[in-house]
């Protein structure tokens, strides 16, 4: 999440009406709006990885796949966010234009600039949502696959797929390969500091 964009507070509707009108993208949070960083070549990719899995795996069924282009909204604490994967099942999301509100799964992929947000304040925003079952983080560094789990009486489970070979999204019943989930990623590559200018 980024600095704030406007100084005064928008309303919902004022926001979504701003919003359509911009080039980028904005988070919406208690009628500040926020605009969203850009994101390194290896957090697209494995967003899309985890997109296309779950978009094939989904096919047929009543529930969708969404990547980071489709807002959701968190009525309960008056926001909007753009995970980097959703799904939903639900009848009234699939009809809807501008945002989703009953996503079972989220998924977001850490950077250094929102790992602190995604783990902290945005997640509490995500437990809002009753249909929620699992809030996933992926951390590219690390090679770790985080599935937070909803328990009875609200409480959230961590597995934390380390060193596995495979992680588990019980919600939509799939299991992925980290493979998958990390293919066409060369962290060594995309991490290692930018090399010295020749001096000659």
């Amino acid at each position: 999440m980024g600095l704030p964009l406007k100084n005064d507070r928008l309303d919902v509707q004022a926001y979504l009406d701003w919003e359509a009108q911009q080039p980028g993208r904005s988070e919406y949070i208690d009628g500040e709006v926020f605009a969203m960083v850009g994101v390194r070549r290896v957090h697209a990719t494995v967003a899309l990885n985890i997109g296309a899995a779950l978009r094939e795996h989904l096919r047929g069924t009543p529930c969708l796949a969404f990547t980071a282009d489709m807002k959701l909204r968190v009525e309960t604490v008056d926001a909007f966010f753009y995970p980097d994967v959703m799904v939903t099942c639900n009848a009234q999301d699939r009809r809807a234009e501008l945002f989703i509100e009953h996503p079972l799964l989220i998924v977001e992929v850490l950077s250094d600039s929102t790992a602190a947000y995604d783990r902290g304040a945005k997640f509490a925003g995500y437990r809002q949502v009753p249909e929620l079952q699992e809030y996933v983080l992926i951390d590219i560094a690390a090679r770790r696959v985080e599935v937070f789990r909803r328990q009875p009486g609200n409480e959230w489970l961590l597995h934390d797929y380390a060193d596995e070979p495979d992680c588990r999204f019980d919600s939509v019943k799939l299991t992925l390969s980290l493979a998958t989930v990390f293919e066409d990623v060369d962290t060594a590559e995309d991490q290692a500091p930018a090399a010295p200018a020749d001096p000659q």
